[in-house]
């Protein structure tokens, strides 16, 4: 199997995982939200990439110590930017429901995390038709999604599942709009901290741990915002006290949540090197793409669809459609590169 082959079928399973991450809070029903996500951010973001870095990486003070200090801050700054948009996320579902918010920050990270990194990366290539291929597929990835979220308004609509009137939709669509550029922060972490990635494999890590040296700088920088909004959640509402009713079933689920989601972020790392010097730029809108199917394949299957009728779900296959097209262009690019 040729390394594209594989960095696309690593990719896949990215994509998978971390659509499918949040499904255990479906069943930590004794907790408010405030009191998984502060658990989550705790295993996905304060345990587990120092695991795995310093698991993975030798010499991991090293590394740090032999890169300027301005390429660790960008790192850094590129973690608490992404941390923030979280924030923006849930405060964005709040005022325009989630369907809205979810497609704008998908669509919004996939265009900037893709242009960005490409116009950094390989500025002279981006008139070129292979240039235009990457533009195009991430135009029906933006697509697909803007279509999906139609949909998913519409379902909410049919099942009267919408929380009451929105608060702000205008502060509500620039919170989704900002938060779509911070959830980019995680390909651009990738991208700007290649030199960590380059002094890791100085070092002795692998081609394919060699980027975990990136990620728990950024991690625990995102931890930061994500800790304060739940500590502030949990003040505001009352909380707390329900971490004693969850009790380790709940500390289980939120741990499985955490592994699946930094699991794929790990994978999406490693896919981006079997992908070659264009990694960064195809694998993210490819990446956005299978998050937003494998979602919405797993509301079909779990009934978030039923009793939805049948036009919303006509037009969440067409939107899923776009993405699948999306996909083979951006991943027959990725072809043609190796």
């Amino acid at each position: 199997m040729s390394s594209t082959a594989s960095g696309l079928l690593v990719l896949v399973l990215a994509g998978v995982m971390n659509a499918s991450f949040t499904l255990p809070m479906k069943y930590a029903r004794r907790w408010a939200w405030e009191n998984t996500w502060l658990a989550w951010t705790c295993f996905a973001l304060l345990l587990l990439p120092p695991f795995v870095t310093f698991g993975t990486v030798p010499r991991v003070g090293d590394v740090y110590h032999s890169v300027p200090a301005t390429i660790l801050l960008q790192v850094i700054g590129f973690g608490a930017g992404w941390g923030v948009a979280q924030v923006f996320f849930g405060l964005a579902v709040d005022a325009i429901g989630i369907a809205l918010t979810f497609s704008l920050v998908l669509g919004t990270s996939a265009a900037v995390g893709t242009l960005v990194p490409l116009l950094r990366l390989h500025p002279e290539r981006l008139n070129t038709s292979l240039g235009h291929d990457v533009l195009a597929g991430v135009v029906l990835v933006v697509a697909g999604v803007l279509v999906c979220a139609v949909a998913g308004r519409q379902r909410e609509k049919a099942i009267a599942v919408q929380a009451g009137p929105r608060k702000n939709t205008t502060l509500g669509l620039a919170l989704a709009i900002l938060c779509g550029f911070g959830a980019s922060f995680v390909n651009f972490g990738l991208t700007f901290g290649a030199p960590l990635v380059q002094s890791a494999r100085s070092f002795g890590a692998s081609a394919l741990n060699a980027s975990n040296a990136v990620w728990m700088p950024l991690m625990l920088a995102g931890a930061v915002p994500n800790l304060l909004y739940c500590f502030w959640l949990l003040g505001k509402n009352r909380t707390g006290r329900k971490f004693r009713a969850g009790g380790m079933g709940h500390l289980a689920l939120a741990f499985v949540m955490a592994a699946f989601w930094f699991g794929s972020t790990i994978l999406y790392g490693l896919s981006t090197v079997r992908l070659g010097a264009w990694g960064p730029i195809l694998g993210w809108p490819v990446y956005m793409s299978l998050i937003v199917i494998t979602a919405s394949l797993l509301g079909m299957v779990t009934g978030e669809w039923k009793n939805s009728g049948v036009t919303p779900l006509r037009i969440q296959w067409f939107g899923v459609a776009l993405l699948v097209l999306a996909v083979f262009i951006l991943a027959g690019t990725s072809r043609s590169l190796s």
